[in-house]
């Protein structure tokens, strides 16, 4: 029973991820695994599997965000529906104690990199390519090392290479952080905008700080920091307009965000001929200096 077990949780993990080299252990512990299609060397999946009385389990993945639940029937009574919401509890504390784990290690990795890396290169080919300066930002070989800021902490950096391939640091935290740009101070309002280059953008042609959230989906998790940290200050969401993109989630993130932050709300201001392609402060800065 046991053995079938094991293959049936199995069957419910590679249905979420794909194809598995291995058979999970059912022994109540928390496991990590590469998810197949992952970089090699990651392990950004876990599970936790239990055999007794009803055997069950819980799954997912730090990278995709997503989890999962599987139990090998419907729970019989009362008290095994219990026992199944007592095992999800059990999981959820496990799974926030091994996140915050791996947030805190991926935090110390970053500081020690921020430390030893060096002053960013005016003429990196990103920067050229955006046309922006750069801020605060550092290098590491080719890499610039944009800061992520957490309760005044750096937990994480994000990777942009000359190409503008970009990477977080593995296991670092992303949700409610941000990378700053200039003084936050009273008297100016504070720009919160998804991607870095767009920060530098809105900084270079306004004079004012930015914080940049680095996606839109962070956009209000960032900005609850912000009000928290900063209440009186005057906050301006500047989002990106995904116009090529279905349902448009730069503009539909940014609009919530504006909303429950009672925020200002401002996107660029595209003529008539420019490409749909273009999408953000920087696109259209870069667009406009080739067409005035």
């Amino acid at each position: 029973m046991p053995e079938k077990a094991e293959w049936a949780f199995k069957d419910a993990l590679e249905a979420a991820f794909g194809r598995l080299d291995f058979v999970p252990m059912m022994d109540g512990h928390f496991h990590r695994f590469r998810v197949p299609e992952d970089k090699s060397g990651t392990r950004n999946g876990w599970y936790v599997g239990f055999l007794d009385n009803i055997a069950s389990g819980a799954f997912g993945s730090w990278k995709l965000g997503q989890t999962g639940t599987w139990s090998s029937r419907q729970p019989a009574d009362p008290i095994e529906a219990e026992l199944i919401q007592q095992r999800i509890e059990q999981v959820k504390a496990q799974r926030q104690a091994e996140q915050q784990q791996r947030h805190q290690q991926a935090a110390e990795k970053a500081r020690g990199i921020w430390q030893r890396a060096l002053l960013a290169n005016p003429n990196h080919a990103y920067l050229v390519a955006k046309k922006v300066s750069a801020y605060g930002l550092r290098q590491r070989g080719n890499t610039l090392l944009v800061p992520l800021i957490h309760n005044g902490q750096l937990v994480n950096l994000q990777f942009i290479q000359p190409d503008g391939c970009k990477r977080f640091l593995s296991g670092g935290q992303v949700k409610g952080c941000y990378s700053p740009m200039g003084v936050i101070a009273q008297g100016k309002p504070l720009y919160l905008c998804e991607g870095w280059a767009t920060g530098a953008t809105l900084h270079q042609y306004t004079g004012c700080p930015v914080a940049c959230a680095m996606n839109a989906g962070n956009l209000l998790p960032a900005g609850q920091q912000l009000k928290a940290r900063y209440p009186d200050l005057a906050l301006i969401v500047a989002g990106d307009d995904d116009r090529l993109t279905d349902g448009n989630p730069g503009r539909m993130k940014a609009n919530a965000a504006a909303l429950a932050l009672s925020a200002e709300l401002v996107f660029p201001n595209f003529p008539a001929d420019a490409p749909l392609s273009l999408t953000d402060f920087n696109d259209l800065a870069l667009w406009s200096a080739h067409h005035d």
